[in-house]
C-alpha cells in the first residue's frame, strides 16, 4: 500500500519560512521522481517543484529563488524549504510520486497559509 504523508503546513507571516516534508512508503522511492504541487479553491493543481530520481530539480517560475526541493533516498523523504513566503503562496500543498511505468501517487495535502 502506497502512502505519502505530508507534514509541516502552518500559518506563517509574509516573509517567513516553512519546511514541508513528505514521508513515503510502499514505493521504490529511489526510482521515483518526487514533486510538490499546490491547489487553491477553484483553481487547478499546479506544479511547485519536482526532483527527479537523479536529483535534478525543476521549479515553477513563481517560486524560483525562494523554494528548494530536496530528497533523502535512505529516509524515503522529500522536503520543500519555502522562504520569503507571500500571501499568494497560500494553498494546500500535495506531495506526488511519479514513475513513467508504475504511475503516480498523491498525499492528502497539508495547508499552508501566509497571512499577517
Amino acid at each position: 500500500q502506497v502512502q505519502l504523508v505530508e507534514s509541516g503546513g502552518a500559518l506563517v507571516q509574509p516573509g517567513g519560512s516553512l519546511r514541508l516534508s513528505c514521508a513515503a512508503s510502499g514505493i521504490i522511492f529511489r526510482i521515483n521522481a518526487m514533486g510538490w504541487y499546490r491547489q487553491t479553491p477553484g483553481k487547478e493543481r499546479e506544479l511547485v517543484a519536482v526532483i527527479t530520481s537523479g536529483g535534478g530539480t525543476k521549479y515553477a517560475d513563481v517560486v524560483k529563488g525562494r523554494f528548494t526541493v530536496s530528497r533523502d533516498n535512505a529516509k524515503k523523504t522529500v522536503t520543500l524549504q519555502m522562504n520569503s513566503l507571500k500571501p499568494e503562496d497560500t494553498a494546500v500543498y500535495y506531495c506526488n510520486s511519479h514513475h513513467a511505468v508504475l504511475g503516480d501517487h498523491w498525499g492528502q495535502g497539508t495547508q499552508v497559509t501566509v497571512s499577517s
